[in-house]
This record gives C-alpha cells, sequence and structure tokens, in this order.
C-alpha cells in the first residue's frame, strides 16, 4: 500500500477526552494540530461517562456550554449511599462556585464528537481516523514524528511535538520507554445495564453490603450499573454462572427482580480491569503524555475524564504560543508535568486510601457493615457534604482556559456536521 508523509506542529495520538480537547484548543490558538484515532469512531460503549463541574466550566469558559448541554445528559446534584440498612445523603454539588452545579452523565462519544465537531471549524486542525500510531521516530535523542497505519497505507508524520493520549494502554510512552510506578487495585469492576422503568428511583447511589459493592446511575431509559468484584475474580464470577450473578444483583437492588433476565448472556457484562499508576517522567524531547497515559485512574469518583481533560487545558496554556512560533523547549514539557503532578498525587492518594481502607475491606468481610461514624456526620450536617463535591467535582487547583482564539473558525459547526452526514451517505 502507499506510504505518505505529512508535517504539522504537534501530532496528539488518541482521540480520548485528553487528546479531543488538545487538538481543540491548540488548533482554537491557532497551532496546526494532527490527532489521531485509531477506530473508525468514537463508539465505545462504558466509557467514562460522567462530566463533572471543572470540565462544564470550560465549556462555560469556552461559550460553548448551552450548546453543550442540547446534547443527551443527565443531571446529578447529589450522591447517595446504602451502607448495610442505612441510607446516608454523601455530596451535594449544588453549592459549587461554577456555572453548572452538577455532574452531567452523558455518552462519551457525544462529548468527543462534540469537542471534534469544533474543532473541524478552524482550518488548523486535522482528525484522522482509523489512524494506528505503531512506532515513534527519532533523531539525536529526540523525538520527531510518528508512523501509523491507515486504511489507506503508512503515514509518516514530522512533528515539533508528539503528544500521547492514548490511555493507559500507550503505545506512544511503550515506544518511548517511559516507565510508571503501578500503585495496584484490589478491585475489579463488572459494567452493565438493565432498563428503567416509571418509578424507579432517580436517585445515583452506591449500596455496600458484606462482600458486595454496587453503584447504579440513572441513565434516562436505562440504568448504568458497576458490579464491584474483587481483582481478578471475573473467571470466579463466571464459573458460578450467569443466574447467580443476576441473583448478586437483585440481592443489592431488588426492584431490578423484575428485568434483570435482560442480562441474556455475558455478552452484556463488561469488564474494567482498574489500574492505578503514574508515569516516573511524563516527557523526553519532543513527546509528552498526559491524561491516563501518564497516569491511569481508579473509578472512584469517576474524575478520569475530567483529570484527563484539565491535563489537556494546561498543556494547551503552556504549548500554544511556543508551538505556533516554533520555539518549543523542553522546559515547557517539564512545566506541565510539574504542574499536574500535585492534583494527580493528591487524587490518585485519596483514591488509594478509599480503595485500602473501604474498598478492600468491604470485599473481604462477611459481616453487614455500618457507615463509619465520619460518614453520619454528611448525614447529620448537610453542609459536610460540600466537602466531597469540591474534591469531586472541581478537585486541587482546576484549570482554565488561557489559550486565545487566534483567529474565527472557517465553518459553522452545522456545516460541519452536515459535511459528515453527507459524507456518510457517500
Amino acid at each position: 500500500m502507499a506510504k505518505s508523509t505529512i508535517t504539522t506542529q504537534c501530532c496528539v495520538v488518541g482521540g480520548g477526552p485528553a487528546g479531543m480537547m488538545l487538538g481543540f484548543l491548540l488548533a482554537r490558538a491557532g497551532v496546526h494540530v494532527v490527532v489521531l484515532e485509531k477506530h473508525a469512531d468514537f463508539f465505545r460503549d462504558f466509557r467514562g461517562d460522567t462530566v463533572h463541574p471543572s470540565t462544564l466550566e470550560l465549556m462555560f469558559e469556552l461559550g460553548l456550554i448551552d450548546e453543550f448541554l442540547k446534547l443527551p445528559h443527565q443531571e446529578v446534584e447529589t450522591l447517595s449511599a446504602q451502607i448495610g440498612a442505612e441510607h446516608l445523603q454523601m455530596v451535594d454539588f449544588r453549592h459549587l462556585p461554577t456555572h453548572c452545579k452538577f455532574v452531567a452523565l452523558m455518552p462519551q462519544w457525544d462529548f468527543l464528537n462534540f469537542l471534534a465537531e469544533h474543532g473541524k471549524r478552524y482550518k488548523t486542525f486535522d482528525l484522522r481516523m482509523q489512524a494506528d500510531a505503531s512506532d515513534l521516530i527519532e533523531e539525536n535523542g529526540r523525538v520527531v514524528g510518528l508512523i501509523a497505519n491507515t486504511p489507506d497505507g503508512e503515514l509518516t508524520i514530522r512533528a515539533d511535538l508528539v503528544v500521547g493520549c492514548d490511555g493507559r494502554h500507550s503505545v506512544v510512552r511503550e515506544k518511548a520507554g517511559l516507565k510508571s510506578d503501578d500503585y495496584g487495585a484490589p478491585m475489579d469492576v463488572l459494567w452493565f445495564r438493565v432498563s428503567h422503568k416509571d418509578g424507579d428511583s432517580v436517585d445515583t447511589f452506591g449500596h455496600i453490603e458484606a462482600g458486595k459493592l454496587m453503584v447504579m446511575f440513572d441513565r434516562g431509559d436505562y440504568w448504568q450499573c458497576a458490579y464491584v468484584i474483587p481483582k481478578g475474580g471475573i473467571e470466579r464470577i463466571k464459573s458460578e454462572g450467569l443466574e447467580a450473578f443476576r441473583t448478586r444483583v437483585v440481592e443489592m437492588s431488588p426492584f431490578l427482580s423484575d428485568r434483570v433476565s435482560e442480562l441474556e448472556s455475558w455478552d452484556g457484562v463488561k469488564l474494567l480491569s482498574v489500574t492505578v499508576d503514574r508515569l516516573k517522567k511524563w516527557w523526553r524531547p519532543g513527546l509528552l503524555c498526559i491524561g491516563d497515559a501518564a497516569h491511569a485512574m481508579s473509578p472512584i469518583g469517576g474524575v478520569g475524564v475530567n483529570m484527563a481533560v484539565q491535563d489537556a487545558v494546561a498543556a494547551a496554556n503552556r504549548l500554544a504560543e511556543p508551538l505556533r512560533t516554533g520555539k518549543l523547549a523542553d522546559t515547557d514539557l517539564q512545566a506541565i508535568e510539574q504542574r499536574r503532578t500535585l492534583p494527580m498525587r493528591f487524587t490518585q492518594g485519596l483514591q488509594l486510601t478509599i480503595q485500602r481502607r473501604i474498598i478492600s475491606r468491604v470485599l473481604e468481610t462477611k459481616e453487614r457493615p455500618k457507615p463509619p461514624a465520619l460518614l453520619k456526620l454528611f448525614g447529620a450536617f448537610p453542609f459536610l457534604r460540600r466537602i466531597p463535591a469540591r474534591l469531586v467535582g472541581l478537585g486541587i487547583r482546576p484549570e482554565h482556559v488561557q489559550t486565545p482564539e487566534a483567529a474565527p473558525p472557517v465553518l459553522a459547526v452545522d456545516s460541519v456536521v452536515s459535511h459528515q452526514r453527507e459524507s456518510a451517505s457517500a
């Protein structure tokens, strides 16, 4: 097949939240950017669908919040939990100092398509679907580009900077030889969905019992469910049979008894193998990793998407001007790692503490649990629920968009969408 070569200022590998946000912000600031996504579309089931107030605030700063919230979503203002026999209100987002005081539950493909459509309005934005990065190009100890496989053949991309946003199984960080610290996880998660019926509670909640933990998200016409199992326990769960698993689910949420049969096979149950790690160093000359490629997050708090977006904003703020003017320095890459390390260490540290002190004990115990005294205080004093809301909804040192719009977009979003539909029809 044919081989081709292109040259750009920045090549972003991975069309997830970090990659699409970074590509959009750089193009908006006048940087020539190529974004590579190895799949033909963004449709993946059971990806992170929680868009937190920190990300919604960024959409407000970009002037996109009204349009963004027209996409199908559910708004979660509070979070509750049932621990043993007691039901507690845990988190209240309604007092955050943001324009949107809720978590938006939105399919990730809608979020990514939204960013892609807005990115394509700028002539410096080049999104390549079905482009799978396979190797890096190095010269004199510096990364100067990469090679990608596409339906049209091998594509060589020469770039001033390569940014790895290709997730926890990152090819970029592997090829760059970047090493990580693995902090471990005591659990994996089984994701599945069952239908939502009139009369169901609209509360998003977690339920903890002896040896069992399940979280449910109200997605309008269905419940998105996360059943937590011991690390590596999927084969044991499967060996017990699908009916036994259905029984486990009903024990946690009895109102699902009339529809749990919708789980007709294990094909409807997706395994998330939980990993928590962080690169020792996020960059090399000519290369940077952000998002899950730099730090895989636990699903606790649903913060992964939002931490990746925060990385992208911090990276765009620092990189836009030096990339646009051809003055990129290693100190720029180092500065991004330094800025994002504190929020990442804090968030992962909190997740690891919860894993160790709560989840591990829950999965191991055979006695019906009782809420810890601290959690009972959340129930007794509503203002205390603002603390976890701040930590989950905004995090430590949230980022703000500082990159200016270098030039007006060449297309309206409606024109981009119309063009995409015409291409799909063809």
